[in-house]
């Protein structure tokens, strides 16, 4: 076999293509610049987003909407501190991405040069793991080992670090003899482990004699692309599901055993089936403090069974009575081939399912409507866009209250629909992430429900979004107000409003979109929300913002305070009493 001499910028556009990737997000700029000339020639499309920031988050929409790992590359310093953010959302929601940034040439390093930072070392803590390349012929092995670590066991981001001298046709440093199928170095990462069919006895045993059994359904169970495995142990056992925020779409919400989303601003049944359960099967979820609530009274008579890829997950905050390593898909479909080995379960649940009934009657999501020449309520608009749009639209959204409307009100019945910021709760996330997604689905339709504090954020992507020709549609749930700090403070600082007032009159959303290229529309009445959604369905050409007008002192019901347990849960005041 002959080797083929080339140089560092080549060799990793081309070991990104032997990667299978066909489109990366990214900003050039002076250290990265060399690799941004073999692009010209690769297969691989670049999209040229706004700020690097947009880069991370579109290369994160599209991971979560394709199952593909998202790869975004931009230059040093400044570049690489603002994909921080991304790489850190991405870690918490194991997202998983290749992030490639540029570096000042070796000899460089240490001495402050212009653009210099300690990437490698700021990012330590927040990729599954990073790659500083000192030597050109490690080039095709490391990109081969970084997308090989992204994406097997629990998924995550990893960074790679090129130095500008080993990646510049015009210096020695970056000469290389081309190797195609490099053997990967990875001493210690043995992520594939094999499955302990005791333990899933065990748990089969657990579930056999539980009376208030539910399983905890976590975004694990996407990772592992086990949502039709799920489905088909859900029905073998009859047992209540909720799918946390992550994991929205991973059961569907139409099934008759579907309880929704628990947490903070979970639904009252969700919530309570958890806190009431005997039993919690926790399949890809790790216990996260937005779910537990106060950990102490956290489902004080449930045992746990948890299984999870990732052995740092279990016991972590709750120790489990079985505890399950490995991939939620294999170990669900182990459990399911074991339970048809035996006879069905013989335990009467009724008077659960009566009392999960019950609490579903009296305790459904409910909003007042709008009073008239008032501003809309914004679980109208996202009931009226949930009706109104084909079910598998793409969803993306920012954090806020739009994020937990969002969540409570669509009806999620398709597995990777769902998209938003969860761990890390970044604002800003949506209008990226949806481009994204609509990168790696063009032909399905991508609604990103943003809030107006989010949309200052990153709306300048919208600018890519035009000249790229990636036509996404836009939700602005406009409250002029920082809306879930203002929540807060309502209900927790005696309406002591600080610094959550954004502006009623500035931007001018409609306008400001238009200037991006986009079609801006403004809704002020209920009457007005139907044609608006109806007409922006139409267009397919250019992207679409609706500046939806909303009633700054609307809630978000249910809510569990901060630091109480789940047993205190808010209810709204139409529901009776403040705390069940």
């Amino acid at each position: 076999m002959t080797s083929e001499n080339i140089d560092g910028g080549k060799a990793l556009i081309r070991a990104l293509e032997k990667e299978g990737v066909e489109v990366m997000f990214g900003l050039p700029g002076g250290a990265i610049l060399p690799v941004y000339d073999p692009i010209i020639d690769s297969t691989i499309r670049h999209i040229l987003v706004r700020h690097e920031q947009g880069a991370g988050h579109m290369a994160q929409g599209y991971a979560q909407a394709t199952g593909k790992p998202g790869v975004a590359m931009v230059t040093s310093g400044p570049a690489a501190t603002n994909i921080v953010t991304p790489l850190c959302d991405a870690y918490l929601d194991s997202t998983p991405l290749v992030v490639i940034t540029g570096q000042v040439p070796l000899a460089a390093i240490g001495t402050d040069a212009f653009q210099e930072c300690d990437t490698t070392g700021i990012t330590m803590g927040v990729t599954k793991h990073n790659f500083l390349v000192k030597d050109a012929q490690d080039i095709p092995r490391i990109v081969k080992e970084a997308f090989h670590i992204a994406t097997t066991g629990r998924p995550g981001p990893v960074l790679i670090d090129l130095p500008k001298d080993i990646v510049d046709p015009n210096n020695p440093r970056s000469e290389l003899d081309w190797v195609d199928n490099p053997e990967m170095d990875l001493p210690g990462y043995k992520p594939e482990k094999k499955i302990d069919l005791s333990e899933i006895e065990k748990a089969i045993e657990l579930i056999q004699v539980s009376e208030r059994p539910v399983f905890y359904v976590g975004g694990g169970i996407l990772k592992a692309r086990a949502a039709e495995a799920l489905r088909e142990l859900v029905e073998i056992t009859g047992i209540h599901v909720v799918t946390t925020l992550m994991a929205r779409g991973a059961f569907p919400d139409s099934h008759e055993l579907c309880l929704g989303m628990p947490g903070m601003h979970g639904n009252y049944t969700a919530v309570t089936s958890m806190q009431k359960a005997d039993l919690l099967v926790a399949l890809g979820a790790r216990f996260d403090d937005r779910v537990t609530g106060k950990v102490d009274g956290f489902a004080p008579d449930a045992k746990i069974i948890h299984v999870d890829i990732d052995p740092a997950e279990i016991g972590k905050v709750r120790k489990p009575d079985v505890a399950i390593n490995g991939d939620c898909r294999l170990v669900i479909e182990a459990m399911v081939d074991l339970l048809r080995q035996q006879d069905a379960i013989q335990i009467d649940r009724s008077e659960w399912k009566s009392t999960i009934s019950g609490w579903q009657e009296r305790f459904p999501l409910t909003y007042e409507d709008s009073e008239p020449g008032s501003r809309l309520k914004p679980q109208y608009v996202l009931e009226q866009l949930r009706d109104l749009t084909p079910e598998d639209t793409i969803v993306t959204s920012g954090v806020g209250q739009h994020q937990m409307w969002t969540s409570q009100y669509w009806n999620f019945d398709h597995p990777y629909t769902w998209i938003n910021s969860g761990g890390l709760g970044t604002m800003g996330f949506s209008i990226p992430a949806a481009i994204g997604a609509k990168v790696g689905n063009p032909d399905r339709m991508v609604w990103a429900v943003d809030g107006d504090g989010c949309f200052q954020m990153t709306a300048q992507e919208l600018v890519t979004a035009t000249v790229e020709n990636i036509p996404i549609k836009v939700a602005l749930l406009n409250n002029s107000y920082l809306g879930m700090v203002r929540q807060w403070q309502d209900m927790f600082y005696d309406e002591r409003f600080s610094e959550v007032f954004l502006s009623d009159d500035v931007p001018n959303y409609k306008t400001w979109a238009e200037s991006m290229g986009c079609v801006g529309i403004r809704v002020d009445s209920p009457e007005e929300v139907p044609e608006a959604i109806a007409k922006a369905n139409e267009i397919e050409d250019r992207s679409v913002v609706i500046d939806f007008r909303t009633a700054p002192e609307e809630h978000v019901y249910p809510m569990v305070p901060a630091g109480k347990d789940n047993s205190s849960i808010v209810v709204p005041p139409s529901q009776g009493s403040q705390e069940r």
